[in-house]
């Protein structure tokens, strides 16, 4: 383009920065800012917002603050940019301090702050915030509930969540896989299995997430047949688990002392899903075993992991040594435990006690 003597625009800064953005290429977009320079482009809102998305996406917030500070003037777009550029640094007290400073926001705006709390647990002051959002007459996207939504199941904010649903409703926003999954996650987290299920059932595209989230929900309610005939289903429907989806499996079979049920999806991680083990995979599968009286079992399950064990699973099986008085695999896990922690001679006491 150049060599055509054919000039550059502002599209086509902007076009080449986002370029380099997606594959992460800093060098080429350090030479396309001296570019940006040298044709006059330096004042443009556009290529100027398109720098600062650019080096924070990179890390680089200290840059895509510099560039910010030189702009003359920015727009809400590029404020927002800078507000999440500050959120994806894990720096909520200045994403907030420039939230409070921006002369007009818009609904992505609020977004992204709010998104910024709930992302690090603050899932109080997200609702806080929101409230703040539509107290000053904003309306909330489908983004916007979904995330309130989300932070309504950890807080088991059920009475707030059902309010939010009921505006989803009203302002006909669609039940799409993230709102869906939002919804069947608080719902059964905040105890009401029935509506969890109800969501997901009206979902016409299920995700992952929305498998995760019922597939938990019935576990963690004691509905161990139901969870392991969702796992089922979801395998039919050629949906991959991940990691996640078998902590719940192999909790749902520890709670109902299905040890070979247990065993063959442990082993199926590996042998058909291609998922590693991780420490919670073993710790499920050690409380099995140790639940049904399998101690020499746990022991050797703990012997085999290929991620160093941990003092909870460790501990976990001492406890069960001394509920069964099996003081020949208590006293192994105990020096197995005081190599994890050296200092720590509570567990010496706890076989002297049994």
């Amino acid at each position: 383009m150049l060599r055509a003597d054919v000039m550059p625009t502002s599209y086509t800064f902007s076009s080449l920065i986002k370029a380099c953005s997606s594959i992460s290429a800093l060098g080429f977009g350090e030479a396309i800012q001296c570019q940006v320079r040298k044709n006059g482009f330096s004042s443009h809102v556009f290529v100027q917002t398109a720098l600062i998305d650019f080096y924070s996406n990179l890390g680089k917030i200290g840059t895509s603050k510099r560039v910010f500070d030189e702009m003359v003037e920015g727009d809400v777009f590029t404020w927002t940019v800078m507000v999440s550029a500050h959120v994806r640094a894990w720096d909520l007290n200045s994403a907030r301090r420039l939230f409070e400073e921006m002369p007009e926001r818009n609904t992505a705006t609020w977004n992204t702050i709010i998104d910024g709390y709930a992302r690090v647990g603050r899932y109080r002051e997200a609702l806080a915030i929101f409230n703040e959002m539509t107290n000053n007459g904003i309306s909330p996207d489908e983004v916007t509930t979904a995330t309130i939504i989300s932070a309504c199941a950890h807080l088991g904010a059920l009475d707030l969540g059902n309010e939010i649903y009921l505006c989803v409703l009203q302002n006909g926003f669609d039940l799409d896989v993230y709102m869906g999954s939002a919804l069947t996650d608080m719902y059964a987290k905040c105890g009401s299995l029935d509506r969890s299920l109800l969501v997901f059932f009206k979902l016409r595209e299920k995700n992952l997430f929305c498998w995760n989230y019922v597939i938990e929900g019935l576990a963690v309610h004691g509905f161990a047949d139901e969870a392991l005939k969702m796992f089922s289903r979801m395998e039919r429907e050629k949906i991959k688990p991940n990691g996640v989806t078998f902590i719940s499996v192999l909790s749902t079979c520890t709670h109902a002392g299905l040890v070979e049920e247990g065993r063959r999806r442990f082993l199926s991680m590996v042998n058909y899903y291609s998922i590693p083990h991780e420490v919670g995979h073993y710790g499920c599968m050690v409380d099995l075993m140790s639940k049904v009286g399998f101690l020499r079992d746990a022991l050797e399950l703990i012997r085999s992991m290929e991620v160093e064990p941990n003092s909870v699973i460790c501990g976990a099986l001492l406890g069960v040594c001394k509920l069964h008085r099996n003081w020949e695999i208590a006293q192994v896990v105990v020096n197995e435990l005081m190599v994890l922690e050296p200092n720590n001679s509570g567990y010496y006491n706890l076989v002297v006690n049994m």
